[in-house]
C-alpha cells in the first residue's frame, strides 16, 4: 500500500490539491504526511521554534514565511528539535540552511531555497492561521503529504492506496 503522492493523487484527484512545484527536499526523511499545522511568519522564526518545541504528534508544521529569500527559518538545530518532538516534517515557504546537516536528520523538510543568515527573533507572527501560497490555502486540521514528486493536500486523512 502506498501514500506516494503520485499514486494518491490518480486514486484521489478530487481531494486533493497540488503545489506549484516550488520546493525542495532538504530532510532526511523524503516521504512524509501528517495534520498540519500552521505559522505565519516574517524573517523571524521565534513562532516556528515555539511550534516545534511542542509534541508534534505526526504533525506538519506549514511554515509561511512570505517567500523570502533574506534569511533562513529553519536550520539543523531546529530540525532536530522537530525530530524529538515528534513533528513528521516542516514545509517552509523561505529559506532553510545548515542543508548538509538536515540530510542527516530523519525529518521532513521541504523549502524554496537555502540561505546562511539566520533570522531575527522578536516574537512576531500568527499561529493556528489560514496561510496561503503556492497555490494553496493550508488550515490547521487538513493533511498533508509530500515526497520526492511534490506535496499536495486534502480536507481529510487519505486512504493508503495500492501501488
Amino acid at each position: 500500500m502506498s501514500l506516494r503522492t503520485t499514486d494518491l493523487c490518480d486514486a484521489h484527484g478530487d481531494q486533493v490539491i497540488a503545489l506549484s512545484p516550488l520546493f525542495q527536499d532538504y530532510g532526511g526523511k523524503r516521504e512524509w504526511h501528517g495534520q498540519i499545522a500552521t505559522v505565519k511568519v516574517f524573517e523571524d522564526n521565534s513562532l516556528v521554534r515555539a511550534a516545534l518545541e511542542e509534541p508534534g504528534q505526526g504533525r506538519v508544521l506549514v511554515v509561511d514565511g512570505g517567500g523570502s529569500m533574506r534569511c533562513a527559518l529553519l536550520g539543523d538545530q531546529m530540525a532536530d528539535l522537530a525530530l524529538r518532538n515528534n513533528w513528521a516534517g516542516v514545509l517552509v515557504y523561505g529559506c532553510v540552511r545548515d542543508a548538509a546537516e538536515l540530510r542527516d536528520i530523519a525529518v521532513g523538510v521541504k523549502a524554496l531555497n537555502t540561505h546562511p543568515q539566520r533570522s531575527v527573533k522578536k516574537g512576531v507572527g500568527e499561529r493556528d492561521v489560514p496561510v496561503t501560497f503556492s497555490g494553496v490555502t493550508f488550515s490547521a486540521g487538513q493533511w498533508l503529504y509530500a515526497d520526492e514528486d511534490g506535496v499536495i493536500v486534502s480536507a481529510e486523512a487519505l486512504q493508503p492506496v495500492e501501488a
